[in-house]
């Protein structure tokens, strides 16, 4: 995240909330489960200190980088009015988040993108999805989740805890016309921290 104004990451299966999250490797004792990761991001949506300090900005995004369970990576982050994230997924990090304040909403796709090798795709009918999350609402996701997040509302800020892990080793961008969906670009840990 190159400045405070920069977009914050944050539809594969999910897997189980018993499952350890690995990104692909092999399972670690200490690697978050589906559930700890939502556990997290729940709690610290209730911490209305933590909250409070998240400096807001009326024109552009704002976040606090966290500490989150057995090593992921977690963000605090503030949303302006009518300010989203773009299409975007999180490469090999399973992750989870939830509205602590205000509400937003989440365009997803209900399907897997190969992973690299193409520039642009047509998605079938069908593939769409989209959920209101109000403030205590939150969901869990697998890898390679592909998701645009959104603060609809025209007057009120919102707030929302996000966890990943691993942390995030590349979010891919993507711009999207009806059904094609074109990566535009490829951003590392390097261009958001």
């Amino acid at each position: 995240m190159s400045s405070p104004r920069s977009a914050v990451p944050t539809a594969a299966a999910v897997p189980s909330p018993s499952t350890p999250v690995t990104g692909g490797s092999a399972t670690s004792p200490t690697a978050p489960t589906v559930a700890e990761l939502m556990d997290f991001v729940r709690s610290t949506a209730r911490d209305e200190a933590l909250i409070a300090s998240l400096p807001l900005d009326p024109e552009g995004r704002t976040w606090i980088r966290l500490d989150g369970p057995g090593g992921s990576e977690a963000w605090l982050i503030g949303w302006p009015p009518g300010t989203g994230t773009g299409w975007h997924d999180h490469a090999d990090s399973f992750g989870a988040f939830t509205t602590a304040a205000g509400a937003l909403k989440e365009h997803s796709l209900a399907v897997r993108l190969p992973t690299d090798g193409w520039k642009t795709l047509e998605l079938t009918d069908g593939v769409d999805r989209s959920r209101e999350l109000a403030t205590g609402q939150g969901r869990a996701f697998g890898q390679n989740h592909v998701h645009e997040v959104l603060n609809e509302s025209e007057v009120a800020h919102a707030v929302s805890v996000h966890a990943y892990y691993p942390p995030l080793p590349r979010i891919r961008r993507f711009s999207r016309t009806g059904a094609v969906l074109r990566l535009e670009q490829t951003e590392r840990p390097e261009d958001w921290q």
